[in-house]
């Protein structure tokens, strides 16, 4: 669902400023620690990690078992913290940036089985960070965008997964693999995503419930419904500003589950579990070698070596706050996938990001503004303009102006006549444009004294435009006369004297003649059988009138008028190509017998088919069967529409002549 954008001209203003880049803001990073499952904290096995405060936790080396690793981080959420303590310390406080058009980004990421899933969506009785932010969000929207406020804002929902990176809509599963773009401004976007406009959590509710049901899960042996792929749900907020100067602003929020990096030995996937586990790994070593770059300030940042690096271009050192809750399990032969965990979120701490305010101007045209004579020049000088003879008459002063004049003369308009709301909306228009550098005439704020010479410069103008249109119709009426003088005049007239041509004689150059090479014994064959029906080329002459627009020509000595009413006719020669029916008939029968019959060495054989289009034209026969026509050779991948039209043109003249000398 594409959104159409209204108004004359739409320009972008700058992100913070000229000539300063956005503050940074730090990924902010929260660890949660999942309680035990299956009964191991009954049969007393110890945990692996421990939180010590709020912002910091401790796990066992597995070096050296006497000592512990510590991590600090910005929020820590043990075992019985629950999902509002998750969504209301790191998540909630994030929402009120896509008010101001900036870009938010919420990332669950963890080994599988570690919970993730459970904190982004929840269940009914603890919904998760998804349904308790879209909640908020939406009754944050209908605050601030109720009747009353400056802005109006709308909110629209898109809902996503990358399965062995291929980006599938969930929303439309029909559509296949979508391509991800970037546009001249830098920002990450994906054509033909469905968008769905939501009012409420009832609207929202009825999209993602259905939606969800369509991403790709399994079971594994640690997890019954293991997340297959990665799922993006996101958000975008428009807001339109009510009155002058008519900003746009734009944020969006994605909310990201990521899957699960996977051990097959532990897991024990095998065939297509096992290839979407290696796809799963893939795409999450190529997000660590992200942070890694980013933390190092390498040059080249691998965002485009993996489609999920490539979405995520804007959380991880781009332009959102983003948040990474990294979710972790206390069981100890999770104990490897924990620490991995650790550290990628320590080194996820650390990277920069600069947020910055998406924000457009929406430039509107205002009608033109009728105004009379008197109102465009003032009750004074329309006094002054009237002549002596009127004002001793008494006539009264003209009431309206041409419509044409009014429009030409509109900017120049008193501006005391004017509607205080318009005329304070036009000043704030014509200071925009002023401080972008136009360099239009600013006739809103113009003088008195310097608004009349302009008006008085462009009157001057008017009457000089009327003065050469007059004398061009009288070097017209001249002309005229001229050509009706008696040609027999003309004759007798010395032939020292010439008048000059009235138009400049145009030369049109004509078109190259082509021939088409054929065989001697065909050319032979014809000029023995002159009754023949078959041609391949034949010379056609055709008569082209040329009129002449009341001009002279010279002929033979002799100076001859040329009536513009009489046309000129002109012979020229062209040649027309013709090809017998039952020709071409055969040639189209025979190269379809080499599309059906034919090997790829037998197909090398046409012209415009080399080795690469044979082998496609062989195995599109034994997939789909014969070709019923020639014209379903556009149907073999690879070979384009014009490609099609040159090979015709190429063969199937050449099969004809061939046939011609064969038959002889």
């Amino acid at each position: 669902m594409a959104a159409a954008i209204s108004g004359a001209g739409r320009c972008r203003l700058s992100k913070v400023g000229a000539g300063r880049r956005p503050p940074p803001a730090r990924v902010r990073v929260a660890v949660r620690l999942r309680p035990f499952v299956d009964g191991t904290a009954a049969a007393g096995e110890p945990p692996c990690v421990r939180g010590l405060d709020s912002c910091s936790l401790e796990i066992a080396n597995w070096r050296n078992h006497q000592e512990t690793l510590k991590y600090q981080f910005d929020a820590f959420y043990g075992e019985r913290s629950s999902q509002q303590d998750v969504y209301a310390g790191s998540v909630q406080p994030i929402l009120r940036h896509l008010l101001e058009g900036q870009n938010a980004s919420v990332l669950a990421y963890g080994p599988t089985g570690a919970g993730k899933t459970h904190t982004m969506l929840g269940s009914p009785e603890q919904p998760g960070v998804i349904p308790r932010a879209l909640m908020d969000l939406l009754q944050l929207t209908r605050e601030e965008g109720g009747e009353g406020r400056p802005w109006a804002l709308s909110v629209t929902m898109s809902y996503l997964e990358i399965y062995q990176e291929k980006v599938l809509d969930l929303l439309d599963p029909a559509s296949g693999d979508l391509v991800i773009r970037e546009d001249c401004r830098g920002n990450i976007l994906i054509p033909g995503l469905t968008q769905k406009p939501i009012t409420s959590f009832a609207d929202f509710e009825r999209h993602f419930l259905p939606a969800s049901r369509n991403r790709t899960v399994g079971a594994t042996r640690l997890n019954q419904r293991s997340s297959r792929s990665h799922a993006v749900l996101l958000v975008k907020v428009d807001q339109r500003e009510r009155l002058a100067p008519f900003r746009q602003r734009e944020g969006k929020l994605y909310l990201i589950d990521l899957a699960g990096s996977e051990d097959n030995r532990r897991t024990g996937n095998k065939g297509l579990r096992l290839k979407e586990s290696g796809a799963i790994n893939s795409s999450l070593f190529v997000l660590g070698k992200v942070v890694d770059a980013l933390n190092q300030g390498l040059p080249r940042v691998p965002y485009r070596d993996s489609k999920l690096t490539r979405l995520l271009q804007d959380s991880l050192g781009g332009s959102a706050h983003s948040i990474l809750i990294a979710n972790i399990a206390p069981e100890r032969r999770f104990y490897l996938d924990t620490v991995s965990a650790l550290n990628f979120a320590a080194r996820s701490k650390e990277v920069i990001n600069r947020p910055f305010t998406n924000e457009s101007l929406q430039l509107r045209v205002l009608a033109p503004i009728k105004l009379s004579q008197k109102e465009l020049v003032g009750p004074s000088e329309a006094k002054r303009a009237r002549g002596p003879e009127e004002e001793e008459i008494g006539s009264p002063e003209p009431t309206a102006a041409p419509a044409s004049a009014s429009q030409k003369l509109s900017p120049l308009q008193k501006l005391s006549s004017m509607d205080p709301a318009v005329l304070e909306r036009l000043l704030s228009l014509d200071r925009l444009l002023g401080s972008q550098g136009s360099q239009g005439t600013h006739g809103l704020n113009t003088p008195r004294r310097e608004r009349m010479v302009l008006m008085k410069t462009m009157e001057e103008k008017d009457l000089e435009i009327e003065r050469l249109k007059m004398k061009q119709k009288e070097l017209e009426a001249k002309v005229l006369a001229q050509e009706a003088v008696d040609p027999k005049d003309k004759e007798n007239s010395s032939p020292a004297v010439l008048r000059p041509l009235a138009r400049r004689t145009v030369t049109v150059a004509q078109p190259l003649k082509k021939a088409v090479v054929m065989p001697l014994q065909l050319i032979q064959e014809q000029a023995a059988s002159p009754n023949a029906e078959i041609h391949i080329l034949k010379k056609k002459g055709r008569k082209r009138k040329v009129r002449a627009a009341g001009g002279f020509s010279y002929t033979s000595g002799k100076l001859e008028s040329l009536d513009a009413s009489e046309p000129e006719e002109k012979a020229e020669d062209c040649w027309e190509l013709q090809i017998s029916p039952e020709l071409l008939a055969h040639g189209r029968q025979k190269i379809l017998d080499l599309l059906n019959e034919g090997s790829a060495r037998d197909l090398r054989s046409l012209q415009r088919i080399g080795q690469k289009k044979a082998q496609l034209i062989v195995g599109w026969r034994e997939l789909h069967g014969p070709f019923s026509q020639v014209e379903d050779l556009e149907r073999v991948e690879g070979i384009s529409g014009k490609q099609m039209e040159s090979f015709l043109k190429a063969n199937i003249l050449g099969l004809a002549a061939c046939h011609r000398c064969d038959t002889s």
